[in-house]
């Protein structure tokens, strides 16, 4: 019980009882003036880890929008290739590759798409305020991959970039891929708190509405802390990266909010648990390298659960 709580609101204090409270309170200022340095004050913002995905009681039975296809997880073996395509190794039935590559003969195509980041070479492409910016005007960047935020806080602006990644939605449609792999969902998490989760599943509704328009299912790259809206929002399965590097691993979260799952490692650690603990109907398991390399690299690492 606090000493607050403890005092009738309508009892006036005593003197007495102001030296008391007087003398508490002097006594944590001390106190805390012995503890505090330089030590003790946070370098960076602190961040508490992002809430885990509770699913939607339909995750389950959710029908794709009509004319969509979604990805044949069950035991399916897949194939990372958004950095080169390549001739898919045999008994490959699913692949993902960027926008510009044409899709992979007879196989079930997910098109790659950077649609919350410019590309590092195309950011002159954008108009100015279409680009995120801080208090200073600078541009808020991708640190990582040196890529420049969209500014989708408003709902002008969300609808002219969207206009724009729709066209190449529409473009992957026209080449014969069936589904698409919308990346960077997660940037709001990168915006100096600039965007929202809001912001974020606003816009990636528009895409969904432009997929499920042009017969393309979509994925939800990554954001676990939003998998719960995957309904509302209208996103049909899930590309989880590292989800079995996490501790504890992440990837038991993504098969509760989707019936589809793609699962890329990087490690072979990693790969092993999750194919120990997730290889199961709904969920399709591959490693791969960092770059997402070629055969003719030296870096290029590709293997599934039949090696983990």
């Amino acid at each position: 019980m606090s000493l607050r709580s403890s005092l009738s609101p309508r009892q006036p204090l005593t003197g007495a009882v102001l030296v008391v409270l007087i003398g508490i309170a002097a006594l944590f200022t001390v106190i805390g003036i012995a503890h505090a340095g330089p030590e003790d004050t946070p370098r960076t913002k602190k961040t508490t880890k992002a809430p885990r995905a509770t699913a939607s009681p339909d995750a389950k039975r959710a029908a794709p929008a009509d004319g969509v296809t979604l990805p044949p997880t069950d035991g399916a073996n897949f194939d990372y290739q958004i950095n080169e395509p390549y001739t898919p190794p045999s008994g490959v039935e699913i692949v993902s590759r960027d926008r510009e590559a044409a899709p992979a003969p007879g196989l079930y195509n997910i098109c790659y798409v950077n649609a919350f980041q410019a590309q590092p070479d195309a950011e002159a492409d954008w108009d100015h305020d279409l680009l995120l910016r801080d208090a200073n005007g600078d541009v808020v960047t991708d640190e990582d991959w040196g890529e420049a935020l969209f500014d989708i806080r408003t709902k002008d602006k969300r609808e002219r970039i969207a206009d724009t990644v729709g066209g190449w939605i529409d473009g992957c449609a026209k080449a014969g891929y069936q589904a698409v792999e919308p990346d960077n969902y997660d940037s709001y998490t990168r915006s100096q708190d600039l965007l929202t989760e809001d912001d974020a599943m606003a816009f990636i509704k528009l895409l969904a509405d432009r997929a499920h328009a042009a017969h393309l299912a979509i994925g939800q790259k990554n954001t676990l802390e939003l998998a719960s809206h995957r309904e509302e929002l209208g996103l049909d399965f899930a590309i989880a990266e590292e989800c079995g590097q996490q501790d504890p691993p992440e990837c038991g979260d993504y098969t509760k909010a989707f019936s589809k799952v793609i699962m890329i490692e990087y490690k072979a650690s990693a790969l092993k648990t999750t194919c120990a603990d997730w290889q199961q109907p709904g969920v399709a398991i591959v490693r791969r390298d960092l770059d997402v390399s070629g055969p003719g690299s030296d870096d290029y690492t590709r293997e599934t659960c039949a090696a983990a």
